[in-house]
C-alpha cells in the first residue's frame, strides 16, 4: 500500500441506508464542520467535495474513519485517494463513552466519535485498501456459493420432512435428497403405488445416466416397494404436491450451485495461473499460488481466505488472521484468577474455512497429524486440537507469504 503523507485532518462518517452524517476535525480536535448527505451518486460526490473544501487539503492528508469496511461510501473514498480506516462496532461503543458516559447516541455524535477516534487512536483501527477486481468478484461468488449451499440444505430438509409423512422407505436409500438423481428418481416414483408400476430397466437407465454404481435397480425398487405407512385421506396428494414444488426449486438451485462453482474455479484459475511466483506479478496472484500449495487448502478454503481476509493477508498480519479465524484464545486475568476462553468475536466464514482446512491437513500432512495426535493425547477435545493445528498453519502461511515461497514439506520443523 502506498504510504500517505502525515494527516492533518480527520473525518468521521456515520453511514446509513438513506443518508450519511460526516464530521471533520483538525489536528487539535476542533470541529471544522458537520453535515448530512443523501446516499446517492451525487450525494457521495458532494460529501467528498465538502470534506476537501472544509480542510483545503489533498485527499491524502485527510484520514477518514467509518464503521462499515465495505460498500459504495468506502469505494468512493478509496477511489479519490483518502486513507480510510474501519472501526469495529464494539470499539465504537467504547469510544462513544468518552463523549457520553450516559450512553446517549445519535448519528451526528457518532460521526464526531469516529473522527476523534481516528485522530487519537489510529493504531486501534484497520486501514482499508482497494480490492483487486478479481478478488472483489471472488468474494461475491464465494458468498453466493455459500448461501446457495445453505439454501440447498434447507430445501432438502423440507423434502425429508414431507417424505417422512408418507414415503419413509424413500429415505432408507440414504441418498442426498437434493441430488439431481434423487429428484429424478422421485419424479419417476413419487408415491409407493407409483413405485410398483416402474420397471427395473427404467431405474437402471436413470442410475446409468447419473453414473451411480453403488445402487442397483432391483435393490432400489425393492426398497421403494416395501409396505407403505398408513396415512389419512388426502395426505399423500398434499405431501406429493409439496415435494413437487420443492423439487422444482432444488433443480434450479443445483444449476446455480454448479454455475457458482464454475465461476469460483475460473476466478481462482486467474489468480493461480502461473506455475510459480515471479517478479512483478500482482500480490494477489502470488498470494493465491502460495496459499494453494499448503496442505489442506482446497478451492473453497482458498476462495474464502482470499475473499474474507484479503487485508490481513496483504499485510501478512498473523495476529489479525488468527483472530478473524477464531483460533486465537481469549485470556481473562484478574489477580490470581486466570481463565482462557474460545474466541467468539470472529468471522464465521473464516472460522468454518479454518476448521475444514485443519481437518483435511490432519489427513494429508504428517506434521499436522502428529500435532493433532499429541494434543488429543494431552486431553484436548477435537475442536480445540483442530484450532491449534489451524493456528500453526496460519503462522506457516504468513511466513511463506513474507518470503514469497511455495510450501515445502521438507523444510517444516517437527511438531512440538
Amino acid at each position: 500500500m502506498t504510504p500517505h503523507p502525515e494527516p492533518a485532518f480527520f473525518a468521521g462518517i456515520d453511514w446509513g441506508s438513506q443518508s450519511h452524517h460526516a464530521c471533520v476535525l483538525d489536528a487539535d480536535g476542533t470541529v471544522l464542520g458537520e453535515q448530512e448527505f443523501k446516499h446517492s451518486g451525487s450525494g457521495l460526490g458532494l460529501l467528498i467535495d465538502w470534506i476537501l473544501a472544509r480542510t483545503r487539503a489533498g485527499p491524502g492528508q485527510v484520514r477518514v474513519a467509518i464503521e462499515i469496511p465495505h460498500g459504495p461510501v468506502v469505494d468512493s473514498l478509496l477511489d479519490r485517494g483518502f486513507p480510510v480506516h474501519s472501526i469495529n462496532p464494539k470499539q465504537l461503543d467504547r469510544f462513544r463513552d468518552r463523549f457520553s458516559p450516559s450512553g446517549a447516541k445519535d448519528d451526528r455524535r457518532d460521526a464526531r466519535v469516529l473522527a476523534d477516534a481516528v485522530r487519537t487512536d489510529p493504531h486501534c483501527l484497520r486501514e482499508l485498501r482497494a480490492l483487486d477486481p478479481t478478488v472483489a468478484q471472488l468474494r461475491e461468488w464465494s458468498r453466493m456459493a455459500d448461501d446457495l449451499t445453505k439454501e440447498r440444505t434447507r430445501l432438502a430438509n423440507r423434502i425429508r420432512e414431507q417424505l417422512w409423512r408418507y414415503y419413509p422407505q424413500f429415505l432408507e436409500l440414504g441418498a442426498d435428497l437434493a441430488a439431481d438423481w434423487t429428484l429424478a428418481l422421485w419424479k419417476l416414483a413419487p408415491t409407493p403405488d407409483a413405485a410398483r408400476r416402474v420397471r427395473p430397466s427404467t431405474v437402471a437407465k436413470l442410475l446409468k445416466k447419473h453414473r451411480l454404481r453403488r445402487f442397483q435397480a432391483g435393490e432400489v425398487l425393492a426398497t421403494l416397494r416395501t409396505d407403505p405407512v398408513t396415512t389419512a385421506p388426502g395426505v399423500v396428494d398434499a405431501a406429493t404436491a409439496h415435494v413437487g414444488l420443492l423439487a422444482q426449486r432444488l433443480g434450479l438451485l443445483n444449476e446455480q450451485v454448479r454455475s457458482a462453482d464454475r465461476s469460483l474455479a475460473d476466478l481462482l484459475g486467474k489468480l493461480t495461473a502461473s506455475e510459480e511466483p515471479a517478479e512483478g506479478q500482482p500480490a494477489e496472484q502470488r498470494d493465491a499460488e502460495i496459499l494453494a500449495s499448503l496442505p489442506g487448502v482446497g478451492r473453497t478454503v482458498l476462495a474464502t481466505l482470499l475473499a474474507e481476509a484479503s487485508g490481513p493477508l496483504h499485510s501478512r498480519d498473523y495476529q489479525a488472521l488468527r483472530c478473524l479465524c477464531g483460533v486465537a484464545p481469549v485470556t481473562k486475568r484478574s489477580g490470581k484468577a486466570r481463565r482462557v476462553f474460545r474466541r467468539r468475536a470472529s468471522q464465521p466464514r473464516l472460522v468454518n474455512a479454518a476448521y475444514h482446512w485443519s481437518r483435511v491437513a490432519v489427513q494429508h500432512d504428517p506434521i499436522s497429524r502428529a500435532k493433532y495426535r499429541a494434543l488429543r493425547e494431552r486431553g484436548h477435545p477435537h475442536g480445540r486440537a483442530l484450532r491449534t493445528v489451524a493456528d500453526r498453519l496460519l503462522a506457516v502461511s504468513c511466513a511463506m507469504l513474507r518470503e514469497g515461497e511455495l510450501f515445502d514439506p521438507h523444510r517444516a520443523a517437527p511438531a512440538s
